[in-house]
């Protein structure tokens, strides 16, 4: 237990059979870099862009939908657009009405996903921040249950069994590459392998948000801009993941906006697969070289997002 949060290894592991009858067990791809004009090193992809909704967020919607009381109003949430359209996939799943409120920023395919599964969307402000004060608001007029999309104990658990996936996957994996933005995901991860393997965070120079906690010591306000800042980009991490990123969290690279969007045209290229800015991000540092693995290393790359325009590619 971190923090006085049950985000435990324990909860993690009793949660994983509780959603699997609505989330995929996605694919692992082994890639050589040398396909990528790197030097030879076999990679392990973690395909959570395959997941329902197009992102690793469909495990924490379910979760929260599982674990807590859904009143009659339903729930509401604040995304960049993968919270959203996980949130507003769960409850079409569970039968709940849900509400979701985005920022301007957010990109039409992540919208059009939400409105799909009959979720009723609101767009408005410039950033995540605004969005989310929106959602609160509605959910204090309304009663309907707030799902946060990173700090909430139910969301971190639900990410965590994708860890849970990969150790299963991926037996003496060494490193995982793991994007950040409200750090949700790999504040989830991290707490399922404690320490087990080296967890790398990988978040966009526009949006350094761990990358400034870290040197804070805390979680504090850093930019939010750049190509990945409807998925990488809140105002802070959360205060629930930060305790467990202290602890198991290596180190914090940052990758630019550039590099993104060479990983995104690489995997693409090289593999057929559509990754969005914020899921082509982790791969970045690697294909970038500003993450350098060690003789004998073995690595994973998770791909955590897919809700991209397919006509860009």
């Amino acid at each position: 237990m971190l923090n006085g949060n049950s985000i435990t290894r324990e909860r993690i592991a009793a949660m994983e059979p509780r959603i699997r009858p609505f989330v995929r067990h996605t694919p692992v791809l082994r890639i050589d870099m040398a396909d990528f004009g790197r030097p030879p090193l076999g990679v392990d992809l973690k395909l959570e862009c395959l997941q329902h909704s197009g992102s690793f967020k469909a495990r924490g919607a379910f979760t929260n939908l599982l674990e807590r009381l859904v009143p009659k109003a339903g729930v509401v949430a604040a995304s960049g657009g993968n919270h959203g359209a996980a949130v507003a996939y769960a409850a079409m799943r569970l039968g709940h009405k849900a509400t979701i409120f985005v920022p301007e920023v957010s990109p039409p395919a992540k919208l059009e996903r939400i409105r799909g599964y009959g979720a009723e969307l609101v767009v408005g402000g410039a950033r995540y921040a605004e969005a989310l004060a929106a959602s609160e608001s509605l959910a204090q007029k309304s009663g309907a249950l707030q799902i946060h999309a990173f700090n909430q104990e139910e969301t971190l658990v639900g990410q965590g069994t994708l860890g849970l996936e990969i150790e299963a996957d991926l037996p003496g994996l060494d490193t995982l590459l793991v994007a950040v933005g409200g750090g949700g995901l790999i504040g989830g991860i991290a707490a399922w392998f404690a320490g087990r393997i080296r967890i790398i965070a990988v978040e966009p120079e526009g949006a350094p948000t761990l990358h400034r906690a870290f040197e804070a010591g805390r979680p504090v306000d850093a930019p939010t801009e750049g190509i990945a800042a409807d998925s990488l980009a809140p105002k802070r991490v959360g205060e629930m993941m930060f305790p467990i990123a202290e602890a198991f969290v290596e180190r914090s690279i940052l990758v630019s906006d550039d590099e993104i969007i060479a990983a995104q045209a690489a995997l693409w290229d090289r593999v057929r697969i559509i990754s969005e800015p914020g899921g082509a991000a982790a791969f970045a540092a690697l294909l970038s070289g500003r993450y350098a693995p060690a003789a004998g290393e073995r690595v994973a790359v998770l791909v955590c997002g897919a809700n991209a325009n397919p006509a860009r590619f």
